[in-house]
């Protein structure tokens, strides 16, 4: 044990007999992700801040809004104690990312240890309803969600039945719907919500979810919450042993101002793990890569291989990590390609194989009835979701990649889409679909990908040698 955590050895790594509850994986890295969401100001990352410790306001504008405006995300070990009859549901626990795996219970009168039983990132969406495109993002990787409803305020919000229409179109379906700010209603304003709650959610992908009241300000019953996410949140299925994939949500360059030459470290990718296992040291690709047009005007890709340096997750170094779980993967590429996002949406993986990048899709597409969150002019309705006109510009979530897109064709559920930037994804992913309403983009409805027009691949680029890349591509 180092630091009260299991070591991972890359010499004694057995892929076939991983598990998400590995001890040396779930010791040092999260196996689950569960979303956040909710309309504005809910809730969403004090609850994150409940469980984990950390705050994922990580953005000066960020914390002068009071709103969240990237995608936070931030790990928790859940613990039970190891005492039968200790009482539930103080004998569940939510540490950091970094405690130890075996910690003293601190239930007064009970001097035994706990055992480690998850570890799970949460993905902090933002509930703005210009934010949605993010959002949309963050559900791309989740395993389960945490749906907030303010106490004192009526049910439902614009943002939070918007919220809804997503996950329901992703199909998550392992919901659980918190309370929160019980503790500034009485019972009875309390009661009258919980069933309005009811009402919501009936027909929806998260009826027959539990409804958990909470203070997440107060920490009042945040031990409710771990002991459903360790019953009621099952372990997700994973593929260890296909060619590693990792859906980049965020990428950084971790250098301050000024530093000298010698001290550079390569640009810095967060996101999270679908298939197989990374390891340090491994050649690894990101696709689309950087990308431009020819003399021509055709769109080219050039793929960007490097290697891994490092690994982390929060503050734990990883030797290897599996999928779920938000993990940082420091490469050579230059840093210049990974700051403020740069990267994000891009997927990276195995060399060679990674799926197509596409310059145009088709899709089999369903539209929403009705608007969510927007009524007709001089009604009190939702207004109705009119059929998609040719031309029109889209803004499409394909995976974590948000791509702007324009209709070339529409017409019996059948469209082809074509896209201002290309996009690494397969036949059958789903894409969400927002249109322009207003100052916001308003999800309208979503697609099933049938076929697509395919990028020309130029040789990878490695991302410590990177100034011969020709003049034309640019990111």
């Amino acid at each position: 044990m180092e630091d009260g955590l299991a070591v991972q050895d890359l010499s004694k790594l057995e892929i076939d007999k991983l598990t998400p509850l590995t001890a040396e994986v779930i010791s040092r890295q999260a196996t689950i992700n569960c979303g956040t969401i909710g309309h504005v100001a809910h809730g969403k990352s004090t609850l994150v801040k409940a469980l984990s410790g950390v705050d994922t306001a990580k953005f000066k504008r960020e914390r002068e809004r009071n709103n969240t405006i990237e995608l936070g995300y931030a790990n928790a070990k859940l613990y039970k104690c190891s005492k039968t009859d200790c009482p539930r549901p103080a004998c569940y626990r939510a540490y950091s990312s970094d405690k130890e795996d075996h910690p003293l219970c601190e239930v007064p009168g009970c001097d035994s240890s706990m055992n480690l039983l998850r570890h799970i990132s949460f993905v902090d969406c933002p509930g703005h309803d210009i934010l949605m495109a993010t959002m949309l993002n963050g559900v791309a990787v989740m395993d389960a969600a945490l749906m907030l409803i303010s106490g004192n305020e009526p049910c439902p919000q614009p943002q939070t039945s918007e919220h809804l229409a997503a996950i329901d179109v992703m199909q998550l379906e392992n919901i659980i719907i918190i309370q929160n700010k019980i503790d500034l209603v009485n019972e009875q304003t309390a009661e009258n919500q919980y069933k309005d709650i009811l009402e919501f959610v009936q027909g929806t992908i998260a009826e027959g979810s539990p409804v958990i009241p909470i203070s997440a300000q107060l920490k009042y019953n945040v031990d409710v919450v771990v002991e459903y996410l360790i019953k009621k949140v099952p372990i997700p299925m994973r593929d260890f042993e296909s060619p590693a994939r990792m859906t980049v949500i965020r990428s950084f360059d971790v250098n301050k101002p000024g530093e000298e030459v010698e001290g550079l470290k390569g640009g810095v990718a967060g996101g999270s793990i679908t298939r197989g296992v990374i390891r340090v040291g491994q050649t690894i690709e990101f696709r689309p890569g950087v990308w431009g047009t020819s003399q021509k005007g055709e769109v080219i890709c050039q793929p960007i291989v490097t290697t891994v340096q490092s690994m982390h997750a929060e503050k734990n170094r990883l030797q290897y990590a599996i999928p779920g779980g938000l993990i940082g993967v420091g490469t050579l590429i230059d840093p210049s390609l990974t700051r403020a996002n740069r990267l994000s949406g891009q997927i990276l993986g195995a060399v060679g194989t990674l799926p197509a990048v596409y310059v145009e899709l088709s899709v089999n597409y369903f539209l929403l009835r009705r608007l969510i969150g927007v009524k007709s002019e001089g009604e009190d309705g939702p207004a109705k979701v009119q059929k998609l006109v040719k031309h029109e510009f889209l803004n499409l979530n394909v995976g974590s990649s948000v791509a702007g897109g324009s209709v070339l064709y529409a017409k019996k559920g059948r469209a082809r889409l074509a896209l201002k930037t290309p996009v690494c994804t397969e036949i059958g992913e789903k894409i969400a679909m927002s249109r322009r309403i207003g100052q916001s983009w308003r999800l309208i409805g979503w697609g099933e990908i049938t076929e697509g027009v395919e990028v020309t691949l130029r040789t990878p680029a490695h991302g410590h040698d990177d100034e011969h890349e020709d003049e034309e591509l640019e990111n």
